[in-house]
């Protein structure tokens, strides 16, 4: 019960691990549609991160969605500058596993991205998501505009009434803007592409955003 307790308490920015100055090195192409994972993006397209659990069965939502140009997994939320995996997972570093997802407003809004993001986690669990522990599994969305960061709250409102009328309680999903973006190692990247049957917590409440 110990360790599961520290899992789930962020450090803070005196105790959190150092990082590295240096990006990590990670391939600049999207395994499914080949696109590039990294800026500079088409013109007009628009940037979203989100955290939900495991993000490796959350990139997979996000890319088979029309309208989404590229996905990809990262780490954000935290104080460790271009953190590893494992310094994350070890609880030190503050950051959520996250999904940036790019894409095109005029065929996927923002409010359409944010209800599969509602519908497709549970984030009234806190530091967790189902038997993942800790606090690289919190909730979070993490906004590059003003107009997605009114969207973001506006929706959290909309969902969290739905979910308490069912009897959940509050959501505890982080909302922020302009939160730093690392990317993850070039492995975890479109994971489940390259191993199909991988891991996959992603699972929500059974209430739909109904939008």
């Amino acid at each position: 019960m110990f360790n599961e307790s520290r899992k789930r308490q962020l450090p803070s920015p005196d105790t959190a691990l150092p990082g590295r100055d240096k990006p990590l090195d990670v391939e600049n192409r999207h395994y499914v549609t080949e696109r590039p994972i990294m800026p500079p993006f088409p013109e007009g397209m628009e940037q979203l991160v989100l955290g939900m659990g495991c993000f490796w069965g959350a990139e997979q939502l996000f890319w088979q969605l029309e309208g989404v140009y590229t996905t990809a997994v990262g780490y954000a939320g935290g104080y460790t500058p271009n953190p590893t995996y494992e310094e994350v997972c070890s609880g030190q570093t503050g950051h959520t596993e996250v999904v940036l997802v790019v894409y095109d407003p005029a065929v996927i809004g923002t409010d359409a991205l944010l209800g599969h993001f509602w519908e497709a986690h549970d984030p009234t669990q806190g530091m967790r998501q189902g038997n993942d522990i800790g606090t690289q599994y919190r909730s979070a969305i993490y906004c590059t505009n003003q107009a997605q960061l009114s969207a973001a709250k506006r929706s959290k409102d909309h969902y969290e009434q739905m979910l308490e009328e069912a009897g959940y309680l509050s959501i505890t999903t982080e909302i922020a803007l302009d939160v730093p973006f690392f990317y993850a190692e070039t492995y975890h990247q479109q994971y489940l592409a390259k191993n199909p049957g991988g891991y996959c917590g992603l699972a929500g409440t059974g209430i739909a955003y109904a939008g």
